[in-house]
């Protein structure tokens, strides 16, 4: 990687809270995505407990509960979508059910087998895809599900430039059937996994930063650090629609089984 087209993780955290806190999604999906996702799921009830790990301003949990009945934590590491999240909840009234607390992943506040479904959309990678689906499987009850969008491979080979790009940004990114032979060696039946539409990452997640990346800008006039940010937002999304063909985000479902209790 040359200066010019640096990693995410080089970026200062607060800058980018910042920024995708003025944006609805935090990463490529959308409502009906999420509650496609959720269809593939047979056991949730009123009394269910469900984690959505990662979940940014909570635009995905808000549809969750549109189409649950259970009592939903939103955990994430930043206070500012936190905030924006629980703000959200108060809006639809959804109080009395729907929680964000800032906490991180890699250390969840639950107890062995108290959750009904866990669910992380573009998220995982913070602590990587194997070591989060074998981390928290101890939290879910036996019979739990998991629902996971993660950035995959479409293609077992694909040009160096992609290639390069994501093994600098996200080194786990594999082929859909390498990531659910990983679900299954973690003790989950594999239940469903489609590949999300373009429009996830165009329509949802993409074109919306065209207006915030002007507004940024003109808020940090000047500033090097966010002026080189924004930049490796562009670059990511001319990489998109230059090789989505390649690569994309795809969401995996599995069921707790007994085999690693």
């Amino acid at each position: 990687m040359n200066e010019e087209n640096k990693s995410i993780h080089d970026f200062d955290f607060k800058l980018i809270c910042e920024y995708f806190s003025s944006l609805e999604r935090q990463g490529p999906g959308s409502p009906e995505v999420t509650i496609k996702a959720l269809s593939f799921i047979d056991n949730l009830t009123n009394e269910s407990q469900i984690a959505d790990i990662g979940c940014g301003t909570g635009s995905q949990t808000m549809a969750m509960a549109s189409c649950t009945s259970g009592y939903i934590t939103g955990i994430d590491l930043f206070p500012g979508f936190i905030e924006l999240f629980n703000l959200n909840v108060h809006k639809l009234n959804l109080q009395d059910r729907v929680k964000g607390i800032v906490g991180s992943m890699e250390n969840l506040p639950f107890q062995n087998e108290e959750l009904d479904l866990i669910w992380s959309e573009g998220a995982i990678y913070n602590i990587g895809f194997e070591r989060g689906i074998n981390e928290w499987h101890k939290f879910l009850k036996t019979g739990g599900f998991i629902g996971i969008s993660e950035a995959s491979w479409f293609t077992e080979e694909r040009p160096d430039e992609i290639d390069e790009f994501w093994q600098d940004a996200y080194p786990e990114i594999d082929t859909i059937s390498n990531k659910v032979a990983q679900m299954q060696k973690a003790g989950y039946i594999p239940i469903a996994t489609f590949v999300l539409p373009e429009s996830c990452w165009t329509e949802h997640f993409y074109t919306p930063q065209v207006s915030a990346q002007k507004n940024f800008l003109k808020k940090y006039a000047g500033n090097k650090t966010a002026e080189e940010f924004i930049e490796n937002e562009i670059h990511e999304a001319e990489l998109y629609y230059k090789y989505k063909e390649f690569y994309g985000y795809v969401f995996y479902i599995g069921k707790k089984i007994k085999f690693n209790d």
